[in-house]
This record gives structure tokens, C-alpha cells and sequence, in this order.
């Protein structure tokens, strides 16, 4: 391929978990995929917070059975992961003045972007080079022209700032734990302690445990008797494999974030938002929701929980993501379905554009679903 600024380029490996692993060459750095599922249905795309992959942020949700039948079933997902964050001894390497890009101990060569600092919206514009159709030869990525999308926290972030910018590319958001506002002086001097630990000592056990408060509710960080429980000890392996400058990336470029409040209003797609009690993010995620068209968004509580619901209470995110698609004509694939059905692909959410008023209504959402809650803003 030339050397265009807009040439982009595919390295594809088929992997034993029924997906494909891909990474996505452009002129901003490079993008890691895996796709799972038919990529002749809708997509999905999903985005990971701070020091996260895939694996850590949505395997308890995707891995739920019920959760299979009603995603896996409509959609092929397209897991995004940022830079130098997919695997265990990811490297994110960086163009030096006269130098080559060193190797990569993957199997891949990551790129970053050219600039010295990474900006949150360079996270977001990421996106737009994996869903532009012009510089791809396979075709199931020009297929991928509306999609729906599901981010935690800092995900989520750079998930509503692509649908903000591109939003005839956004069908719909599933936002986690999500902060639309730029950092409080609190946020942002907590994080530039977080940065200068990544600097001087790397992963070591205090940030891992300032991140795991980021992530756990102290119900779950404590445990029973004082015992971890296996979410947490898995967490902790995550982390010991992460390279701190990929890390201090991400985080340095979220703590630098703008302010999207005031743009809140003009998001045209149907927004579904969770938040754990316990979250940090509690409060900006209500914030959030308070600001965004109440016709179009709806907000959903977990009591005793922090901000990765993914991973926390996956089950409780169900039958809320379940009514939510309901309104774009996906629904959950039925055990005794036919087998002339098993395959067959669900209807285009084109013909379903608009939602439901009552799919999205905090009556409906919240009627007897313990530990959910939903909020709803009562006018006197």
C-alpha cells in the first residue's frame, strides 16, 4: 500500500476463542479488534476503560449465557482496545527522531500516534479510521457504517465523543460508569499522582490498588473474611502485565479532557446509561444523564456496585439492554427456535429508528428489578 497519509492496512490471525484478532494500521497508530460473531450482522463495537483489555472489562457480561443469546445472537462484536492495552507484554512503540520503530515482542508491530502526547479526541477519531470504508480491501469493514456502541468510563468518554462528531455513524450508546464533564481539581491532581507512580515506579501495589478502587466496589475489594474474590485476583494479574507508558497514555490524555455537557443535548441516538452506587463516577454519570434528552436516555442504578458493572453485575445490565434493544427490532434468540432460524440475520436497525417512548421509561426499566434502580426527575 502507498504511502498516503489516509493508507490504512490489516494484519488478520485467526484465534481458537471463535473470533479474529485484527489489527487496524493508519495514519493515527494502530487499532487492536478482535471480532466475534457473523460479520454479516449489525455491529457492536465496544471500548475499555483505563489499563483494561477486552477480556478484563467485558467477559463477565459477554460470557453470561443469557447475555450470548440476546448480543452474540444480533450483532457481531467488534472489541476495540487502546494502544498498546490488548495482551499480556503489549508494547506500544513510538517513532523517535531518525530512529525506526523498534519491535514489537507480539507477534504485531504497535504504532502510536506521531505527536508526543495523545489527545482524548485522538482516541475518539480512532474510530473513524476503522469504520471509513475508503482504504480497506476487506469487505466486512464497509459494512460497518452505523453501529452501536458500548463504553466503561473512560470508553465511554471517547465513545460519546465519536457519536458526537460522527453521529450518522452512532445508532445507539450503552454507556458504564460514563463522565462527560472535564476533571474536578480533585480528579485531576489524584491522576497526576497516579501518573508520576507510573513514571518513577511502574505498576507497583499502590497504584494497582487506587486503580482497583476505580474499577470495585470496597464490598468486592474486601471480600468475604478478608479473602480476594477471583474478579479481583484476575484484576491484579491484568495489571502486573501492563507497561506503564501505555498506561500513562490513556490516563494522561483522559485527564486532559473537555468538558461535553453542553453538547449533551444534541447526541441524535438513543442513550442507555449504568452506574454502580459505589462508583466514583456516580455522580458525573447522574450529571450526565440529567442533561442528556430525557425522551432518548434513560439512567439505570446498581446498588452495591462500582463503576465496571461488566464485570461486578453483569446479570443486573440484562433485561435493561435487553428492552433497550427492543426498540431497534433485536431481540433475545429463543431456545426452541427453528432450526431455519438458527443463522438467520436480525432485522437492519434502519427500519426500526426510533424507540419506543415506554422501552426507554424508568417505569419499565425499573419495575421489580432488584439490585436496579432507575432515576427518574420528577417535575412540581
Amino acid at each position: 500500500m502507498g504511502e498516503s497519509s489516509d493508507s490504512v492496512s490489516i494484519d488478520i490471525e485467526m484465534i481458537p476463542l471463535g473470533g479474529k484478532e485484527c489489527v487496524v494500521k493508519t495514519s493515527k497508530g494502530s487499532i487492536s479488534v478482535f471480532v466475534c460473531g457473523d460479520q454479516e450482522k449489525p455491529a457492536l463495537i465496544t471500548y475499555p476503560d483505563v489499563a483494561l483489555n477486552y477480556m478484563s472489562c467485558f467477559q463477565g457480561l459477554f460470557f453470561c449465557p443469557d447475555a450470548a443469546s440476546l448480543l452474540l445472537h444480533n450483532f457481531c462484536i467488534y472489541h476495540i482496545d487502546a494502544p498498546g492495552h490488548e495482551g499480556q507484554e503489549s508494547h506500544f512503540c513510538y517513532r523517535r527522531r531518525g530512529l525506526p520503530f523498534s519491535d514489537s515482542p507480539l507477534r504485531v508491530k504497535l504504532e502510536a500516534p506521531r505527536s508526543p502526547t495523545t489527545s482524548v479526541e485522538v482516541y475518539g477519531s480512532w474510530f473513524l479510521h476503522f469504520l471509513e470504508p475508503y482504504g480497506f480491501c476487506q469487505g466486512w469493514l464497509k459494512r460497518l457504517k452505523e453501529v452501536l456502541c458500548l463504553g466503561v468510563t473512560a470508553g465511554a468518554y471517547i465513545l460519546t465523543l465519536f457519536a458526537m462528531k460522527y453521529k450518522e455513524r452512532v445508532l445507539g450508546l450503552i454507556l458504564v460508569s460514563p463522565v462527560c464533564k472535564a476533571p474536578s481539581w480533585t480528579e485531576w491532581l489524584y491522576n497526576k499522582v497516579l501518573l508520576n507512580l507510573l513514571y518513577f515506579y511502574g505498576m507497583c501495589g499502590v497504584l494497582k490498588e487506587c486503580l482497583l478502587q476505580r474499577y470495585f466496589s470496597k464490598e468486592l475489594r474486601c471480600g468475604l473474611h478478608g479473602a480476594e474474590s477471583d474478579i479481583i485476583q484476575s484484576c491484579r494479574r491484568l495489571l502486573d502485565e501492563r507497561q506503564s507508558l501505555n498506561v500513562m497514555r490513556f490516563l494522561q490524555a483522559v485527564n486532559e479532557r473537555q468538558d461535553l455537557t453542553e453538547s449533551l443535548k444534541k447526541l441524535q441516538c438513543k442513550t442507555l446509561i449504568f452506574v454502580g452506587e459505589s462508583s466514583p463516577f456516580h455522580a458525573e454519570s447522574v450529571h450526565m444523564s440529567a442533561k442528556m434528552d430525557r425522551k432518548s436516555s434513560v439512567l439505570v442504578e446498581i446498588q452495591a456496585c462500582g463503576s465496571l458493572v461488566t464485570e461486578e453485575h453483569p446479570y443486573a445490565m440484562l433485561i435493561p439492554i435487553e428492552l433497550f434493544l427492543m426498540g431497534f427490532g433485536y431481540y433475545r434468540q429463543l431456545p426452541f427456535a427453528s432450526s431455519s432460524s438458527n443463522g438467520s440475520n436480525p432485522a437492519s436497525p434502519l427500519s426500526h429508528s426510533c424507540i419506543a417512548p415506554e422501552l426507554l421509561s424508568p417505569e419499565s426499566l425499573g419495575i421489580k428489578l432488584k439490585p436496579i434502580k432507575t432515576r427518574a426527575t420528577i417535575e412540581i
